[in-house]
């Protein structure tokens, strides 16, 4: 019985590969539809919890910063970008169209392009599809615990469970972790062309990673993180920074100035 089901889920696996805008390979057995029901039914139930802030200058500080980044999109999303009154040092961005910035980056990214480039990260992450093949990897990552499951017998007795939480650690730590990480680079790679074009100074990113690494104090391995250390985020920053300052000196040569001020 294992290997028509091991066949069948790895035939399905495979036929479901897309490509990032970078050329990575990853999974899609989400449809576009399914992720933006998704994005927006979490927006609305964030708004509905978390309290949204009533500072006309700061919210319209981080309007000013999304729209001059969407605009650069050339597509039909109508987005919209909330800043919700939370102590967090965080942002998002959900399929849909929709950006949340917590007050407490604003404590951290301490100028416009500080915060642009954590947006344009943010919105970088819904362009290359990454909710997408999150969703997706966790899904294929289950099916395939079944399907061990499958081969060692639904009466887990002794080594078959040490082989079970084997594999749960193995995918958790060498696949899905890693896999993380990946698309956070991804998106700081994009995210830093996307400030560059709408006018911010991708410059100032590195500076922005500064802050949260000092905001942030003692984190975890980066082996055992969904993100890049800090200093591994900086330097493949400053490895994309000459293509982004010449993107940034073409937009303001051609008058790309968001003049977004708090």
């Amino acid at each position: 019985m294992f290997k028509p089901i091991a066949i069948t889920l790895l035939a399905a696996i495979i036929a479901s590969c897309a490509t990032s805008p970078t050329g990575k390979r990853q999974l899609n057995l989400v449809s576009d539809k399914q992720m933006t029901a998704m994005g927006l039914n979490a927006y609305s139930d964030m708004k509905k919890s978390i309290p949204i802030s009533n500072d006309r200058r700061q919210t319209a500080y981080v309007r000013c910063i999304g729209n001059a980044i969407t605009s650069e999109l050339n597509d039909n999303t109508q987005w919209e970008v909330t800043l919700f009154d939370d102590d967090q040092v965080n942002a998002f961005a959900l399929p849909g169209g929709k950006i949340g910035v917590y007050t407490g980056l604003l404590k951290v990214a301490e100028t416009p392009d500080q915060l642009a480039a954590v947006m344009g990260h943010e919105v970088a992450h819904v362009l290359a599809d990454h909710g997408k093949a999150r969703l997706s990897a966790n899904l294929a990552g289950q099916a395939g615990l079944v399907v061990g499951q499958i081969v060692l017998g639904t009466q887990l007795e002794g080594r078959d469970r040490n082989v079970m939480a084997a594999l749960g650690l193995g995918l958790q730590f060498g696949v899905l972790m890693p896999y993380g990480r990946g698309q956070e680079s991804e998106a700081d790679v994009l995210g830093l062309d996307l400030l560059a074009q709408a006018g911010f100074d991708p410059r100032a990113s590195t500076r922005l990673w500064l802050n949260m690494a000092e905001a942030n104090g003692a984190a975890a391995p980066e082996f055992l993180s969904t993100h890049p250390a800090p200093t591994t985020r900086i330097r493949q920053l400053n490895a994309q920074m000459p293509k982004a300052m010449n993107i940034y000196r073409d937009a303001v040569a051609k008058g790309r100035s968001p003049g977004c001020t708090i």
